[in-house]
């Protein structure tokens, strides 16, 4: 085995960082491409359906030809694979869609995005991946910043314990996408792995669309953004190929190169991205304590990144050949993209 030594390390965690902000930019988009796609007659479903859908076809050859004739990785790596679209993408989604049915969306999304507190928890208890100071800090500073971003200090906050239920489990599926995300131990090919994972959730959520849990509606009217307009099917070609496809990819790539740990904090520059793209492709711009909210997240992730050490102790043990390799295709929990609509698509 070839030991990982700071200057591997290093490189390692650049690309990582490089792949959270590829992919924390791609699941921001969702929020608004989602928003525009409902003002056009879709449902927040439909919209999830076809992305996931969409999603898996795009990485099927990809995953295919990553995975270079090895299907026993894919055989003895199914629960891992399983368990990943179950909880990481379809639980993550369809939990979040029934919270917002009972929460405002700021509220849900809180829940959902301590998933990070989360992991934090299971890695010390389980791995003995005890926090230090700037980490705790870093953790403190991001969730606040969240809080601000979000906007939940105005006031009139509605919380409703079914809701807070449905978002409370949307917060583990979430968790389980970073724990299955940063572990290498399979082998398997973070394409190989999200394409897998796709294909399980989509036949959970076409299920739950079949029996009505999943309320569906599509609409061939253009799509309508501020800076231009979109036919329906490019909207959904963006929603399915950026949104999830290279989303999914890049947070699995960005986690196995940071840890479970450090990526999930850095995935909430997710939200940050999200306002963003609100604010240029909606026209809905972020008040000043958003602004700060955004700040703040932003210097949470930095004392977290201070705080890890040199090597991540869930890749410590890692060959470096487990590693995803550079020249793998880049891309793809889910989790929901922020939006300040009333109902953004649930990642």
């Amino acid at each position: 085995m070839t030991p990982l030594t700071h200057d591997t390390i290093r490189p390692s965690r650049v690309s990582g960082l490089l792949f959270a902000l590829l992919s924390a930019g791609a699941f921001g988009l969702s929020g608004s491409l989602g928003r525009a796609l409902f003002d056009a007659g879709w449902t927040a479903g439909s919209a999830t359906l076809v992305r996931v859908a969409i999603a898996a076809v795009v990485l099927a050859v990809p995953a295919i030809v990553a995975l270079r004739g090895r299907w026993h990785l894919l055989r003895r790596a199914a629960g891992t694979v399983i368990a990943y679209g179950v909880f990481a993408v379809a639980g993550a989604q369809l939990f979040y869609f029934l919270a917002v049915g009972h929460l405002e969306v700021g509220v849900a999304l809180l829940i959902e995005y301590m998933a990070p507190v989360v992991v934090v928890g299971w890695l010390w208890a389980t791995r003995g991946q005890r926090p230090g100071l700037l980490t705790l800090l870093g953790a403190t500073v991001a969730v606040g910043g969240l809080v601000l971003l979000l906007g939940l200090l105005s006031g009139g906050v509605q919380v409703d314990a079914v809701g807070v239920g449905w978002a409370l489990l949307a917060m583990v599926g979430a968790a389980v996408y970073f724990v299955i995300s940063g572990d290498t131990s399979t082998g398997l090919p973070p394409v190989t792995l999200a394409w897998g994972g796709l294909v399980v959730a989509l036949a959970i959520l076409g299920l739950a669309a079949v029996s009505g849990l999943l309320p569906m509606s599509v609409s061939a009217s253009p799509v309508r953004l501020l800076p231009f307009e979109l036919p329906w099917w490019g909207a959904v070609l963006l929603l399915g190929v950026v949104t999830a496809a290279v989303a999914y990819v890049a947070g699995i790539a960005a986690t196995r190169r940071l840890g479970a740990r450090l990526g999930s904090f850095v995935a909430l520059l997710e939200v940050v991205a999200a306002a963003g793209f609100a604010w240029v492709l909606l026209g809905q711009a972020p008040a000043a304590i958003q602004f700060a909210g955004a700040g703040l997240i932003l210097v949470g992730v930095v004392l977290i990144r201070l705080g890890e050490p040199a090597a991540d102790p869930s890749t410590a043990d890692v060959p470096t050949a487990a590693l995803p390799d550079a020249h793998e295709p880049a891309g793809f929990p889910h989790r929901p993209a922020v939006d300040a609509s009333p109902a953004p698509i649930p990642s």
